[in-house]
């Protein structure tokens, strides 16, 4: 699990590689799948939530990455303290867990079907010639 630090003047720091890291780097971790928390340095609270609200508002205020339509957030902010509110969370996130392990199925058959197609053959055995000549070219030197 990676800890990461946030301190008073706003800077992030990785505590396993010992860097400061920026709003970017926490994306990265997210698509890599990486565990993570972040703490204030001073009072070691966990505030990885907020940290990650402030990446989806910053996302959010550009038109052509923006999830979240104006519908979307009014019908989000009604279920905020109703006797639903829990029963939505654990929907949400099992429907984004299920549309994620979709996703990646269908990414896994498609580079499958590229893989085992003429072309993608035709790809590989075109890169174990260009290894075969490389190795070659290096033992005649």
């Amino acid at each position: 699990m990676i800890t990461i630090k946030k301190y008073p003047n706003r800077r992030l720091y990785d505590t396993t590689k010992s860097q400061y890291v920026n709003l970017e780097y926490i994306k990265n971790l997210i698509n890599d799948r990486e565990e993570f928390s972040i703490v204030d340095s001073k009072s070691g609270d966990d505030i990885t939530k907020s940290v990650l609200l402030q990446i989806i508002s910053e996302s959010e205020t550009n038109e052509h990455q923006s999830l979240l339509t104006d519908a979307l957030l009014k019908s989000l902010i009604r279920f905020y303290d109703s006797d639903m509110q829990v029963f939505v969370r654990q929907y949400l996130e099992q429907s984004l867990v299920q549309f994620i392990e979709q996703q990646d199925k269908v990414q896994g058959m498609m580079q499958n079907m590229v893989d085992n197609s003429p072309i993608g053959m035709f790809t590989k055995m075109m890169e174990k010639n260009m290894e075969a000549w490389k190795y070659d070219k290096s033992r005649n030197k």
